[in-house]
């Protein structure tokens, strides 16, 4: 079985509640620094200093724990390529993935040839931990977890993580944190790390902190752990805007609080608007509620675009039937994407 990542179409114009961005922008820091770009900066290649040094002061870590890499997505796919170098034949090397899940996980392990094996969900998306540890066999080279998990956004207890990185101490487990920021919980500097130097902890700047287009994500674990991720990852894969951008965007504490309140409401106020409508969905730790519309689906998906609300079908993820994902970012916007959802479910106006 071959794996791919699926594009969906990203429109100009509307409402892109179906990506997970930032629907608000970067912080006015962020373009602040961009127009200071010269000529030469974009002719000689970058300088990562002030980018490190602000990411490990950000996330309270040494700098040699620290690894910067275009967007999320490389950094997944550098523990891949690591994780599965000399896989092949009756000596292919396995990766467990928690379905469901993002799916570049399964792209990159297939991309550098070893063996998905997929692990499902417990009963209403519940963990099951016993049920992953299970799946983690001499072959297993890598395990992702995802805390908060995209795209129900049901977490993942401590003791849980910890208990499968000390069953799999022979495999890196890969913590997906995309959404830590909005659920206000991480492993990053957790004593446990120490203990448990497997686990490599994934960051993105792209969902809270609205650097989407510019591609910066981040890597954090013991610098044993991250060498053989650090000679995959090429020498300039972060671009010389994106190097720049990143110290600025940290720099802004007072917007990135602003858009957390912001996200924190607007779940609040879909909550609502789903009950009413006797829509069931999960309480989300991310900035996004899964909502089962069931034989609907298609309707609001398609309604909705048509009055320029994009929402994300997540109907062929494993246990999402008839499920819809909507991303929740600036109040406004998930006010009218509420009121969208209303008049094609209701014809109300």
């Amino acid at each position: 079985m071959s794996y791919e990542y699926e594009r969906v179409a990203a429109p100009r114009s509307g409402l892109r509640l179906h990506l997970n961005e930032n629907t608000a922008g970067c912080s006015p820091r962020v373009l602040a620094a961009l127009q200071t770009m010269t000529r030469e900066d974009a002719a000689f290649y970058p300088d990562y200093t002030d980018a490190i040094e602000a990411c490990a002061g950000w996330l309270g870590v040494a700098h040699d724990r620290v690894l910067l890499t275009n967007g999320l997505d490389e950094g997944i796919l550098a523990a891949s390529v690591a994780a599965m170098r000399g896989s092949e034949g009756e000596r292919r090397y396995e990766a467990v993935v928690v379905v469901p899940a993002f799916d570049m996980y399964a792209a990159c392990v297939d991309a550098a040839g070893g063996r998905v094996v997929e692990v499902p969900l417990g009963p209403d998306f519940s963990f099951d931990g016993d049920a992953v540890m299970a799946a983690v066999t001499s072959r297993t080279r890598l395990v992702f977890l995802t805390n908060p998990n995209n795209p129900t956004g049901q977490a993942i207890r401590r003791d849980a993580i910890l208990a499968i990185a000390d069953h799999a101490s022979h495999a890196i487990v890969f913590l997906d944190e995309a959404y830590a920021d909005f659920a206000g919980d991480t492993l990053i500097g957790d004593a446990a790390l120490d203990r448990l130097p497997n686990i490599i902890v994934g960051r993105t700047f792209a969902k809270a902190w609205g650097l989407a287009g510019l591609r910066v994500g981040a890597l954090i674990g013991s610098t044993e752990t991250m060498a053989p991720l650090r000679r995959v990852v090429p020498p300039y894969s972060i671009n010389a805007y994106a190097a720049r951008a990143l110290p600025a965007a940290l720099d802004d504490r007072d917007y990135y609080d602003w858009y957390l309140d912001q996200v924190r409401t607007s779940k609040g106020l879909l909550y609502d608007a789903l009950r009413k409508l006797s829509i069931p969905f999960w309480q989300s730790g991310g900035n996004f509620v899964l909502a089962r519309f069931g034989s609907d689906a298609a309707r609001v998906l398609e309604g909705a675009a048509a009055r320029q609300v994009f929402l994300r079908d997540r109907s062929r993820d494993p246990g999402c039937e008839g499920c819809v994902r909507i991303g929740a970012g600036v109040i406004d916007h998930t006010e009218a994407c509420i009121a969208a959802i209303r008049e094609v479910l209701c014809g109300a106006p």
